[in-house]
């Protein structure tokens, strides 16, 4: 990093956003710079679970941005969660990716749809990182096939009784409450599942291994068992059968969340290999004097851009409540893409040394795959687009 706080991804250009997303920015950028950059390499090798110092990002409001202060949030919207991922990531894309789930899936699925005594209970404890959150609705065998779920809630009593199993959980194994999608009818029949908060300590909800990943090793991701787990039907969030309806708008949101995070690892491999290129001299000039390398960094810069237009575009329309899920599956799939061509061409102007540790480069690149897969793959985002474009059109 440059020791400075940018108004934007790229330097040379600054959107005309509103003074709290500038104080937000350099809030995350401080906080990123002391309490997170010096032990990225320890968290990474260890897989290490950073919980308490998300905790710190709680009272500093960063895990609950877009809550309302009535609920102990920051009540502030998607701008300013967008500059706090885009810094956070830069730095860490694992404690960023942490940040975006609990903020977007867990606290943001409770806030968006619950009801005021489910808001009331969980939300001061989630906003404030006393309490991380957990959202599941990916299980073994039904990843993007979600209406075909094998997660089964029955009514039981005055409750329900949840069999199954859900896999690639972020923050799995330590997270003091869950949102969990299970299915109330039958296979891809319409309105077929329904949203349940357990909390952690809850009989039969059992919590299973750490996975060992490629990137992203910071973040807890687990799976967790159902075994005749009960809920009170007070746990249920909104009417029976509306989970699934649920669990699309809290992805929409989720999606500017991994366009925010994949500019914040992108951001962060474009400056290092920036700095390299002014530093390493070869063939008696510094590399960006090379126009090969110039290039590459010229590409970069105006693919960042790009990207920051589209995923600033996306969370103006979460911020004024307008239709955003064609914007936020474009801005996820294009900063997400965009990100592992920058990550490997940063790896590229490094040459050898971008290929070990003591670099930075090697994790954004290990980093940045996860964002092209997470919160729906690529595939999915092209798909969710095509769609909305046949429906415009008259066809869909």
């Amino acid at each position: 990093m440059n020791g400075h706080i940018p108004t934007s991804v790229h330097s040379g250009f600054s959107l005309e956003l509103p003074e709290t997303v500038h104080q937000v920015r350099e809030i995350a950028y401080r906080f990123a710079q002391e309490r997170i950059a010096p032990y990225v390499r320890q968290w990474d090798e260890t897989q290490a679970f950073p919980k308490e110092v998300l905790r710190e990002a709680g009272r500093l409001g960063l895990m609950g941005i877009f809550i309302p202060e009535e609920y102990g949030g920051a009540g502030l919207g998607y701008y300013e969660y967008v500059a706090a991922l885009i810094e956070l990531g830069a730095v860490d894309g694992a404690f960023g990716l942490s940040v975006a789930a609990h903020n977007s899936l867990c606290t943001g699925h409770i806030y968006y749809h619950g009801s005021e005594e489910q808001k009331q209970r969980y939300l001061p404890r989630l906003a404030s990182g006393e309490w991380i959150g957990a959202w599941a609705l990916t299980e073994p065998n039904t990843g993007s096939d979600a209406s075909n779920m094998d997660t089964i809630a029955v009514r039981e009593g005055e409750g329900w009784r949840i069999n199954g199993q859900k896999n690639f959980i972020t923050h799995g194994i330590s997270a003091d409450v869950y949102v969990v999608i299970a299915r109330t009818g039958e296979r891809r029949s319409r309105r077929n599942a329904t949203a349940f908060i357990i909390e952690k300590g809850t009989p039969g909800l059992v919590l299973g291994k750490k996975e060992d990943k490629l990137g992203m090793r910071a973040s807890e991701t687990a799976w967790i068992g159902l075994e005749n787990v009960w809920v009170p039907d007070t746990h249920r969030i909104g009417e029976v059968g509306a989970g699934f309806h649920q669990a699309m708008q809290v992805l929409e949101g989720g999606r500017i969340s991994i366009a925010a995070l994949s500019l914040g690892i992108a951001k962060g491999a474009y400056e290092a290999a920036l700095t390299y290129a002014q530093q390493r001299r070869q063939f008696d000039k510094p590399l960006i004097e090379h126009q090969l390398v110039a290039f590459k960094l010229a590409d970069m810069a105006m693919e960042l851009a790009a990207a920051e237009l589209l995923t600033y575009q996306a969370a103006y329309l979460k911020n004024t409540g307008q239709p955003v899920n064609r914007y936020s599956s474009m801005a996820k799939y294009y900063a997400s893409e965009i990100g592992v061509k920058i990550c490997n061409e940063a790896l590229q102007i490094f040459g050898g040394y971008g290929y070990v540790k003591d670099y930075p480069v090697e994790k954004f690149y290990r980093d940045i795959k996860l964002c092209t897969i997470g919160e729906g793959t690529s595939e999915i985002q092209l798909l969710v687009i095509s769609r909305e474009i046949l429906h415009e059109a008259g066809m869909g």
